[in-house]
């Protein structure tokens, strides 16, 4: 089977099944909740469904802790519950991503229980030892200021075990050829089951080799390449989304050269200098960071986002650059994590402001490659800083104004719906929005059309065209004849400017996709175009004879 490569020009909506909706008033969301809500999803135009961590676990990092790949968590119900769900999904022609998570397992699962009880036994190797703690045990924790350690000694196997994130997740050994297996086993179950592809959590730290001695880990790309080959063998459209935060000179090796490796990766280097544009007014190093991360097989794409379930990390920002972001979108410590990131959802840190967010998602929308959307950021969900690390913006879904934002019948959810202040669940919900037609979520909506409608953003070849301004970011696409030009207006005062296409066609016009406005080059041969405070404007490009062939139509 073939790939026809549907991720280049697709919408994926990242949601937590516990968070979603919950069906049976337990306070817990499931699948047969999320199965209610799947007209709501195909209404806003998704192409993909991306699920955190289902699986059976313990809970204590949010579901990222398996003790069973082969299970659901029984609060979200059954096996055939999730069958049933993709079914659905399937009918409605939306595709099913979900998490794989294989860098560490919980420490509850039977493999570590069995591998710390015995040093005979055939897990023992899964996992990562040492008689002695290394030196070095104080580096390289993901969660700084949270985590004091990446080696704990564990009392029954009287050794330390390796874990690059909390303790209670002690990392598997994937240079073990078993384990390798055992990884490719868990992908082909989950495709059985009607998943269409996994995002994979970690991946650097999924294929670096581990061990006391590893004092500069190599990276196992080909490891890659197998996980691929058994998605081309099994369901030849399935693809994988990579979470690797990585320079940008690396990430030919995720892509791999022939385009063998990863179909997707998140563009964290745009995702950073993105919020650091929307602080400062200054594309410069956004444009740098398009610019180093043009590279990519055919068959490759970029994911694009905002936020997602983690904090907004800012690691690869210069410190000033950092300072900056914080300063504006962050300025309390609590609103910050683990020395790098913002915990808070878009609309908070964009002060609720209309036109900030209009302008962050028209940005993301027309950055090259895929978007990814997080749910309840469609209707400009706020945040519960009062909860612990990243779940402050992890709150339920916020479905109208009923008792519990309509997410549950139950007086305790899972975790505690949003309420009080602007963000609460009475002012922010999916109802009242989808009444208004002038609200968020209508204008996300279209927003989606409009980026569908935009296959030269996903396929295309672009380029960054001059403005003279650089709070003014002016991007084109160029794809089988066909052009776009998307221009965005990142400060607080108008600015009118003049482009120079370098066409050269007589009658030459942008036609505005949104609303039917055309702009005509003038005399100089430019386009003068007036952009109001953060504003944006997505045009098409064509002569007159493309006007009159879409006026036909």
């Amino acid at each position: 089977m073939i790939n026809d490569l549907w991720y280049k020009n697709a919408v994926i909506y990242c949601l937590s099944v516990e968070t979603f909706q919950d069906s049976n008033g337990d306070g817990v969301g499931d699948f047969p909740g999320l199965m209610r809500r799947l007209d709501y999803l195909h209404g806003m135009g998704i192409d993909a469904i991306w699920l955190m961590p289902f699986q059976a676990s313990p809970g204590k990092d949010d579901g990222y802790d398996i003790s069973n790949y082969y299970d659901i968590d029984p609060r979200f119900g059954t096996l055939g519950d999730f069958v049933e769900f993709t079914h659905a999904a399937k009918q409605r022609g939306i595709r099913v991503l979900i998490d794989i998570v294989v860098n560490h397992t919980s420490d509850q699962h039977p493999w570590f229980q069995s591998a710390r009880s015995d040093p005979n036994s055939p897990y023992r190797d899964w996992y990562v030892w040492s008689k002695t703690k290394p030196k070095d045990a104080d580096q390289g924790m993901v969660f700084p200021g949270v985590q004091e350690s990446t080696w704990t000694l564990d009392d029954k196997a009287g050794e330390y075990y390796f874990h690059r994130f909390y303790k209670f997740q002690p990392d598997l050994n994937t240079a073990n050829p078993e384990v390798q297996a055992e990884i490719l086993k868990i992908m082909g179950f989950w495709i059985q089951l009607g998943v269409n592809g996994f995002r994979m959590d970690a991946v650097p730290f999924v294929i670096a080799d581990k061990g006391a001695d590893e004092q500069k880990p190599q990276q196992q790309y080909d490891l890659l390449r197998w996980f691929r080959a058994l998605l081309q063998w099994r369901k030849g459209d399935a693809v994988i989304l990579a979470e690797a935060n990585v320079p940008p000179k690396q990430n030919l090796q995720y892509f791999g050269d022939d385009g063998d490796r990863m179909h997707m990766m998140f563009n964290f280097q745009v995702n950073q200098t993105l919020f650091y544009a929307l602080a400062s007014a200054d594309t410069k190093p956004l444009i740098k960071a398009l610019d180093e991360t043009r590279a990519r097989p055919d068959t490759a794409q970029w994911g694009t986002f905002l936020r997602n379930h983690d904090e907004l990390d800012l690691g690869r920002l210069t410190e000033a650059q950092r300072k900056l972001v914080f300063d504006h979108f962050g300025p309390d410590p609590d609103m910050q994590l683990y020395e790098r990131g913002i915990r808070r959802r878009l609309a908070p840190m964009l002060g609720g402001d209309r036109r900030r967010l209009e302008l962050a998602y028209s940005l993301m929308l027309s950055m090259p490659g895929t978007p990814v959307l997080r749910y309840g950021d469609e209707i400009g969900m706020g945040d519960d800083l009062s909860l612990p690390e990243r779940n402050g913006a992890r709150t339920p879904m916020q479905w109208s104004d009923e008792p519990q934002g309509g997410f549950s019948r139950s007086d305790k959810t899972v975790l505690p719906v949003i309420s009080e202040g602007p963000y609460g669940f009475a002012h922010v919900n999916v109802a009242s929005q989808r009444r208004d037609p002038n609200s968020f979520l209508n204008w996300t909506e279209r927003m989606i059309r409009m980026r569908r409608e935009a296959p030269e953003i996903g396929w295309g070849a672009y380029s960054v065209v001059e403005t003279g301004e650089k709070d003014v970011l002016a991007m084109r696409y160029d794809w089988r004849n066909n052009s776009v030009l998307l221009l965005h207006n990142l400060c607080d005062y108008p600015h009118k400017i003049a482009l120079d296409l370098k066409m050269g066609e007589i009658g030459l016009r942008l036609i505005d996709i949104a609303d039917g406005g055309h702009s005509q080059a003038e005399d100089d041969g430019r386009h003068h175009i007036l952009l109001e405070p953060y504003g944006y404007r997505w045009y098409r490009i064509g002569g007159l004879d493309y006007i009159l062939r879409r006026t036909e139509i």
